[in-house]
This record gives C-alpha cells, structure tokens and sequence, in this order.
C-alpha cells in the first residue's frame, strides 16, 4: 500500500479545503458575546452537515446545558485504538473591530476524510468532539463528557488546539498550565457623581479599582498574594533544564510584540510563561468611555482577570487565596461583588514516552528531518486535565499554529506553509497511532510535580474500543479562524 497516498489525495485538494473553510470560517461564532448567537447556532448547523456528508455515524450535538458539542464516528477498525480528535468551532470576539486590516471571520485551516475517500478505511477508530465554550472556559464540558460518558470512550485524544513553539524547530507540546477566569467589580456610591461637587471628598471607584489591580504584583511583576504562591513548589533543575533546551531569544521575544521584558526576579523568560503561575488583568473599565469628556465620580468600576497555575498548585485553593486577597484590600463599607464562572481546571502534564509522544516523534522526524524537543505551553487547553480526569485518556496537542500569528487578537492569521505541513502530518500520525496496541494507551505514567517528570501509576481507563471512529485527517487549528486566503480576509503570510 502507498503510504503516502492520503496526503496527496489531501495536499492535491488544498485550494478546496481552503474553500471550504472559508464559507466555514465566515461564520462569527464568537460565544463570549451574547450578539454572536445566531452565528453559534449557523457554525454547529455547517459542522453537522459536514460530518454527515463526510459519512460518519451518531452525528449529533452533545448538550451540556450551555453551548453543544458537536459529534460524529466512523465505525470500522476492529481491535485498532480508538482516537478523540478534538477542537472548537468558538472563537474570541474581534473587538477592537476597527483595527483589522480586513474583516474578522473570514478564514482558517482544517482537513478532512482523506482516508475515507482514498482507503475507504482509516487506520484507527476516531470521534470527533468539537466544542462550542472553549474560548469561555468550558464551563458546561465537564456537564456534556458526564452526560455523553459511553459515546465519548476512546484510548487516546489528540487535540488540534495548541500550536507550535517554532516555525523552525518542531516541538511536541506535553503541558500545559492551568487556567481560571474572575471578574469582579467595585461599587463605592449608590451612582454617579458630579466630580466638582465631591471630588477630593469620598472614594472614586476607578482610583479604588487600580489601587486594587496593584496590590496583584509586586514592582518586579511577580505575584504579591501570598497565599496563591505559597503552595507552588520550584521548579526542578530537570523542569528547567528541559525549559532551555528550546532556544528562545529573551530580547527577540519582547521585541516581536514591541513590549516591554517584565516578570519575577531569578526566572528566565520562557520559565516565567511556562513554570511559574501567572496573573492578568484582561479588561478593566469605569465610568464615561465615550466621545468627548464628561465630569463624573464613577460609582462602579470592573475588571476581569485570568490566572494561569503550574503543576503541584492546587486551582481551588490559588483561586480561594485570591478572591480573599481581593476581599482583604477592599476598604471596609465598600462593595466588591466577584463572578466566577467555574471554569477552573489543573495544570497538565504527559510523560514522555507514552504511545503518543513516542507517535508524535516519529512524524515529526520524518516530515521535518529534525528531533522534535518536547515544550510546555504557556497557554492552557482545559480538556487536557478534564479528559484524563473524566475519562482516563491522555491528551497529545498537535496544532500548526505558530507563536506569531496574533492569536486572540486583531489580525489573527495562519501561515500559507503550515496546511500542507499539517496535512502531511496528521495522516502519519493517525497511521502510526494505528500501529499502536490499544493497551499500550493505558499504561503511561502521568507526570507530577515533584520531581518535574517523575511517574506515578495510573489506573486502567476504559477498555479498547473495538468499533468507533475516524474521520477527518487533520485539524490544524481546525475551528480558531486563524487561517486566510485571499477573498477570505485575516491574513496568510510567506514565510519571510
């Protein structure tokens, strides 16, 4: 058999995958704003068609109470494991709209049933799980995986959110950081007031709110709640010494966002995105935003924030000490009201030698020529914990995105190189995974924080699945609108 056939099949229908995805991507499915709506509802309608017209089976949402996910299966590969292939169809909302260059939703990469139309067959048995609350924090994905428990038992899940550290350098992602999300807000009056009839004479909320959002860092920008940084254990040499073996250029970083170099003293810069727990502050607003000035005290003052935990913090208690770090400096008689979301989960980590990574490796040396170097990602991926957690499958991220595409902002783009790179690479990585007992799967190690890689034993999770599915090839970044071709809008860049 030709081992290569399905990635010409693929590579020689690029133009019509691309658009595809256009009439897909076009699709404002932004679920953090309630004006996006109807463009949830048109994404899931396009996906479902899709995975029906690609001839999976048990095509159908998955309701969790908020935004469904979308399913489709391929049933045919007796005894082969059985692969989750995951990702989302939501995105960020565009705003600031007024400073993309072209209009947002107009485009991104993913791939399709290759195998289905070439070999009539894939290599493994698949399920496809695209979820709709990513960007938002998956509040209702622990609600669906519990619902949907027998649908969703499989060996392994390969996620195609979470991308490249590289454009040159291949990179296998095994961790990732752990995130929650808060808002919270200030009130310091019953309303407005008229700024020269009490100014200087009663508390202004938006002075309050940035006293507040000081009191998160120490000048140095490390974290000053004692309570949320008690618990984090240092970085092992071992940690560190893999966080170095990835070149990273400190002052071509800060320059390539025209920012400034800032973090906790005695860390280097990729430690302090990939090591250490981070704090920020994602909006904060008060008072008259508008045209022109208007003279008023502000009576309520907001802010959001997002924490990022390593290994060995515990997310429930980093967010307890921080709602009452908050609590403690709010002067007494003034109002803070917190909304949390419930969308924490726990930092995650694979070993380094289970199928998946050993998989990953092999295609990654075959299609670059080079060893991959395994990274950790600063960012988080929150169905990596809550996959392991509820269904006892290990997660391997392997996404084509690179670090300067802009991602969650304006102008969000995906390099005209990386879908054929993706393509190529998701067909052998399914074709290898198939080589794989489904056992095999369910004897890794998962990595602690103790000894920055030591394993623990795990339990057996679920048994091999001898008739589920497979579909698509690949998903680079199948639904993050991060790709575009011209007619589409964002923006696909040559390499320079």
């Amino acid at each position: 058999m030709d081992e290569d056939d399905v990635a010409r099949h693929l590579l020689m229908r690029e133009n019509q995958i691309m658009a595809r995805l256009c009439a897909f991507l076009r699709i404002p499915s932004a679920k953090t704003d309630p004006a996006f709506e109807g463009g949830m509802r048109q994404a899931r309608n396009f996906l479902l068609r899709w995975l029906e017209s690609m001839g999976l089976s048990d095509v159908e949402l998955l309701d969790g109470g908020g935004r469904p996910a979308v399913y489709g299966a391929w049933e045919g590969a007796p005894s082969k494991p059985t692969i989750l292939v995951y990702d989302h169809y939501d995105v960020m909302p565009p705003d600031p709209v007024e400073a993309w260059v072209t209009l947002a939703f107009e485009s991104t990469l993913e791939t399709i049933e290759g195998f289905l139309k070439v070999r009539g067959a894939c290599p493994v048995n698949a399920k496809v799980f695209l979820e709709g609350e990513e960007e938002s924090g998956s509040a209702s994905l622990r609600k669906i995986v519990d619902r949907y428990h027998p649908l969703l038992q499989a060996d392994a899940l390969i996620s195609a959110d979470g991308g490249r550290a590289s454009n040159d350098i291949p990179t296998i992602n095994f961790g990732c950081r752990g995130p929650d999300e808060l808002k919270f807000s200030i009130k310091t009056a019953a309303k407005d007031l008229h700024s020269g009839r009490c100014c200087g004479a009663v508390r202004n909320t938006a002075h309050e709110m940035a006293r507040t959002i000081a009191t998160l860092h120490d000048d140095s920008g490390a974290i000053a709640v004692p309570e949320l940084i008690a618990g984090v254990p240092e970085p092992t040499s071992d940690a560190r010494e893999q966080a170095a073996r990835f070149p990273f250029d400190e002052a071509e970083f800060t320059r390539e966002v025209a920012g400034h170099a800032h973090g906790e003293l005695g860390y280097t810069a990729r430690e302090l995105l990939t090591l250490r727990p981070a704090i920020d502050i994602n909006g904060v607003w008060s008072g008259y935003t508008g045209t022109g000035i208007k003279t008023i005290i502000p009576n309520v003052a907001h802010a959001k924030l997002s924490l990022r935990t390593v290994l060995g913090q515990r997310v429930e208690k980093a967010v307890a000490a921080l709602k009452a770090h908050l609590q403690s400096v709010i002067p007494k008689g003034i109002d803070l009201m917190i909304d949390d979301p419930g969308t924490e989960a726990e930092a995650f980590s694979l070993p380094s030698d289970p199928p998946l990574v050993v998989a990953a490796r092999k295609v990654l040396r075959k299609t670059t020529g080079r060893d991959p170097i395994l990274v950790r990602l600063g960012a988080t991926v929150p169905i990596t914990v809550i996959f392991e957690e509820l269904l006892g499958v290990q997660t391997l991220m392997f996404g084509f995105n690179l670090p300067d595409e802009d991602v969650h902002a304006t102008n969000e783009f995906f390099h005209l190189t990386s879908p054929a790179q993706g393509l190529s690479a998701w067909s052998l990585l399914l074709r290898t995974l198939g080589e794989f007992d489904c056992r095999s799967f369910h004897q890794g190690k998962r990595a602690t924080a103790e000894d920055g890689g030591a394993q623990l034993n795990r339990s057996l999770a679920g048994a091999c699945r001898e008739t589920i599915p497979v579909m698509q090839e690949i998903q680079c970044r199948a639904t993050a609108q991060k790709f575009s071709v011209p007619g589409c809008a964002g923006k696909l860049r040559e390499p320079s």
